[in-house]
Formats: C-alpha cells, sequence, structure tokens
C-alpha cells in the first residue's frame, strides 16, 4: 500500500513538473495509471486532493491556475522547485554527520540516512571518519512515534497516563507541543483539554496506545517550548526558595527524593523542607491526603484551592 502510493505520488509530480501548461484533473486522471482504477469522480477527487496536500507538505509548490473559460489547472514551476546550490564547510557538514548517527529509533535512522546520500550525491564532502563519541538518543517509548508524528501534524492525542503517585492510569486528552530527551528520559509538552492548562508528560508513564482525536487545537501553540524548562521547573530544579510539608510515612518517595532535609514527627508523619519551584502546587496535589503544606502560605492556599476544585469535579 504504501509503495503504490509513493509511486502515485511520484507520477503525479512527474506531470505537473514536466509540462509548460496546467493541466486539469481531468488530463491528470487519464495520464496516471494509478488513477484509472478509481470508480466514482468522488473517490478521485478526494484521493487527488489528498495526494495534492502530500506533495505540498513534501516541499513541492504547486500553482492553481485558472483559465478565462474558468478551467483549473496545476502546474509545478520547474524554477520554483529547484533548491539553491548547497555549500556546507568542513565543520558544517561534520556536524550533519554526527546528527545522523545519534539516531537509534528506525524511521528516523533512515530519514537521517537518505538526507546524507542526498546531500552526498549533490556534492557536499562528508567523511566516513570513526569517532571515539558515539552519541545515541535511545527511544524505547511505543508512545514515542505517534506522538512524533501527531506534533508535527498538529493533531491532538488521547492516551491513558499513570502519575508518579497513582496506582491507574487517568484518560488524557492533550495537544501536542514539542518532544524532549532530558536526562535519559522522553517528555511531551502541550495543552491538557481536561484540565485547561499546560502539562507535561513523561512518556514512560504512558500505557496503551496512543490515539488520534479530531478538530482543531484550541489553545494557541507557542513559538518556542522550551520541555526541558518546563520540567525543570515542574520538579522544583533551581529554585531559589524551600517548602515546608508533612508527609505520610512510607509515601511520596519522589518528594522525599528531592527533601533538603527530613524529620520524623511522629509514627504518622514526616516533616521535609523541599525546593520550591513552579508547579510545585499541582505537583503536591497529586500525593492527595498524603502532603499537609505547612508553609509557605501562598503554597499551601495555592494547594487548597485546586483541591476544592477538584472536590467540585
Amino acid at each position: 500500500m504504501a509503495i503504490a502510493k509513493a509511486e502515485r505520488l511520484m507520477n503525479l509530480a512527474l506531470c505537473l513538473m514536466n509540462t509548460r501548461r496546467p493541466v486539469s484533473k481531468r488530463e491528470l486522471r487519464e495520464s496516471i495509471e494509478a488513477y484509472h482504477e478509481i470508480g466514482s469522480d468522488d473517490a478521485f477527487n478526494r484521493m487527488f486532493e489528498r495526494d495534492k496536500d502530500d506533495l505540498r507538505e513534501l516541499g513541492l509548490i504547486i500553482e492553481t491556475v485558472e483559465s478565462v473559460d474558468g478551467d483549473v489547472g496545476y502546474l509545478a514551476r520547474r524554477d520554483r522547485n529547484r533548491l539553491p546550490e548547497i555549500a556546507l564547510d568542513a565543520e558544517e557538514a561534520a556536524a550533519l554527520s554526527l546528527a545522523a548517527k545519534v539516531w537509534q529509533q528506525a524511521r528516523l535512522a533512515e530519514a537521517a540516512s537518505g538526507a546524507l546520500q542526498k546531500l552526498r550525491a549533490a556534492g557536499v564532502p562528508f567523511e566516513d571518519t570513526q569517532s571515539a563519541l558515539e552519541p545515541r538518543i535511545p527511544t524505547p517509548e511505543p508512545a514515542f512515534e505517534p506522538l512524533m508524528v501527531a506534533t508535527r501534524e498538529r493533531r491532538a492525542v488521547s492516551f491513558d497516563y499513570r502519575k508518579a503517585n497513582a496506582v491507574r492510569p487517568e484518560s488524557r486528552q492533550v495537544e501536542p507541543w514539542a518532544l524532549e530527551c532530558w536526562r535519559g528520559h522522553w517528555y511531551l509538552a502541550g495543552w491538557d483539554r481536561d484540565r485547561g492548562a499546560v502539562r507535561v508528560f513523561r512518556l514512560s508513564r504512558i500505557s496503551g496506545k496512543v490515539r488520534s482525536r479530531g478538530g482543531a487545537f484550541g489553545a494557541p501553540v507557542p513559538d518556542h517550548v522550551d520541555v526541558r524548562a518546563a520540567v525543570a521547573s515542574w520538579a522544583g530544579e533551581g529554585a531559589t526558595a524551600t517548602a515546608r510539608i508533612r508527609l505520610r510515612r512510607d509515601s511520596g518517595y519522589p518528594l522525599r527524593a528531592k527533601a533538603v532535609t527530613s524529620e520524623p514527627i511522629d509514627a504518622v508523619w514526616d516533616e521535609l523542607e523541599i525546593p520550591y519551584g513552579h508547579g510545585l502546587d499541582a505537583w503536591l496535589v497529586e500525593f492527595g491526603p498524603d502532603v499537609v503544606v505547612l508553609e509557605p502560605a501562598e503554597l499551601r492556599a495555592d494547594v487548597v484551592d485546586r483541591l476544592r476544585a477538584v472536590a467540585k469535579d
């Protein structure tokens, strides 16, 4: 199926680029063998529009030209679809070659290899040198590939997500913005439709399949999404203040791992001092009745407000 579509797109691109005048849909249907098998006009029109959009997404500039008689034709002029000469110095070529070696995931490895082959064909001087450093970015999570595609195509997704302290996963509907690897783990940043707020998700906590959702994005996508900074701030990294909390014994191990100090209060509770950064209130709420915020007062108020909002729902 994939080979048939690739061949059909190639034939359509060749027809559009090897003509000096706009070509109508009827002429294209008669010229391209794959379109002969399409029975109804509606089915052909839908396939043609999808093929045209796919070619444009791949970078082909297709002009739509309307004649004086009202007929519509299509044309891909060669002068508008010709890349300028590629000129890279030795350091730039080495950087690209090193970047192509990074990916271990099969689909990205194939794309990177193909890109290098095209650049070599264009005369870019790549050297196959062996280095003591062999960088790798592993992508073991099954959710990585569908989320990468959804992020690129701006499609909302839903998946089951298990929070750090949760026993069972919850269903989440997310508008994905960006993926980033930080400290050996992959994270997704995006807009959580159910909670109406920006959220960061660790891919290793996604269970089951990532499912595509319909509809346009409801929240504006920022020009730049710094996933690493969002994860760091969510975890209290780089915080300049601290908060005091009481934590139920034998619970909240992620909080204990970040504690500056920890002292037992009685047989049930421990008192901890933890870094206080942006997003700490949302993180503490996830631990439910196992956490009591002592200070600062604004953090306590934020946690109480969040708990009240959850209780209303």
